[in-house]
């Protein structure tokens, strides 16, 4: 592990000395490749320099120990050792996550769908909310929010509602929301105050690119339709709406967010790309069906994930046994807590495997 941080470090100072060249910096393709992968072995270096300095600090602690010579000095050296032998076993730890392989999909844009589950307008009015509480998040985090499609209920609530959300790690974030939301609350359209328990499941896809999926033309059924909104609102008089079939799989993807027929039609064929690779990688990792099933991984959708609990204020991610008694602010995107707590159980769950094979 240590010769593989060294080279890091030694890559680490090569990639800041490429970027002090002007022909590099006049060269934006090589400008933009350089300075992500600066970003991406930063935090490691980081850790192992802090390891390296409270490793250097033990070691002199040591020595004023077994050189006896100020009581004081040593008493002082003991009590802090006491504090930095632990320090340097967990950022040890720390290290052997970080130098895990990252998933190649981490840093893609992503296709979201939520969709309504049991409750009715009630499970409708949640997806919603969820809708809302992710499109904020993206806000936070500085990503462009593309809405593909939509199906309202015309107060509020969102049978279904379809976007792609495009920007840093998009994908890496957004993967452990797949799953199965519940939310208990008293419905608006609830008189005698009684809680319901609705649901909403939430599917999280990495953008595909075309060469990673090969569709074949004469595979896929299009039709075109006049797009509308709920109660006859927002109806288009020219036929824009795109509905792509795909005939081998089944799956059906439709857009009719635009006003141009061919902006629809780009935006359905980012949606079947983004589902035929997920069903491309899914067949791929048959073998880890059990482990997928943890839903720290990829999210297996046919489980309860999360829990809203409104009367208690409380939001509980059952993977992980995690609770937060901080709705309000969960549901106005301030995920970021949830988010790191999944990945670092995801990341320690992924070094645990790597030990039990090695």
């Amino acid at each position: 592990m240590f010769e593989n941080l060294e080279k890091i470090i030694q890559r680490f100072e090569e990639i800041n000395e490429e970027l002090t060249k002007p022909e590099v910096v006049s060269n934006q393709e090589k400008l933009i490749k350089l300075t992500k992968e600066r970003s991406e072995l930063e935090e490691i270096v980081k850790t192992y320099k802090k390891y390296k300095q409270i490793k250097n600090n033990i070691e002199e602690n040591k020595e004023i120990i077994y050189s006896k010579i100020d009581t004081e000095l040593v008493e002082l050296a003991k009590h802090e050792l006491e504090e930095l032998e632990p320090e340097l076993e967990r950022i040890e730890e720390q290290l052997k996550i970080l130098l895990l392989p990252k998933d190649p999909d981490d840093s893609k844009n992503c296709i979201v769908e939520i969709r309504a589950g049991t409750g009715g307008e009630e499970a409708a009015l949640f997806a919603a909310d969820l809708f809302r509480m992710y499109t904020r998040y993206a806000e936070n985090k500085g990503w462009k929010v593309d809405l593909i499609d939509v199906n309202d209920t015309g107060i509020g609530g969102m049978k279904e509602v379809i976007f792609m959300l495009q920007g840093e790690e998009a994908y890496g974030n957004m993967k452990y929301e797949s799953g199965v939301h519940r939310v208990q609350r008293v419905p608006k359209t609830e008189s005698s105050g009684r809680i319901h328990t609705s649901a909403a499941s939430v599917v999280v896809l990495p953008e595909a690119e075309e060469v990673e999926v090969d569709i074949n033309p004469n595979d896929l059924r299009i039709d075109i339709f006049r797009s509308g909104g709920a109660g006859g609102q927002n109806v288009n008089k020219v036929e824009t709406a795109v509905r792509i079939t795909h005939i081998p799989t089944g799956i059906v993807v439709q857009c009719q967010d635009e006003r141009s027929q061919i902006q629809n039609r780009i935006k359905a064929m980012k949606v079947l790309r983004a589902r035929l690779y997920d069903l491309q990688m899914e067949k791929k990792n048959k073998e880890m069906v059990e482990q997928r099933r943890t839903m720290v991984k990829k999210g297996d959708r046919s489980d309860k994930i999360r829990t809203y609990n409104f009367p208690q204020n409380r939001v509980t991610d059952h993977r992980i046994g995690l609770t937060l008694y901080n709705l309000q602010d969960i549901l106005d995107g301030n995920l970021d807590e949830l988010i790191e707590k999944l990945k670092l159980a995801d990341r320690s769950e992924k070094l645990k495997k790597s030990f039990q094979t090695s």
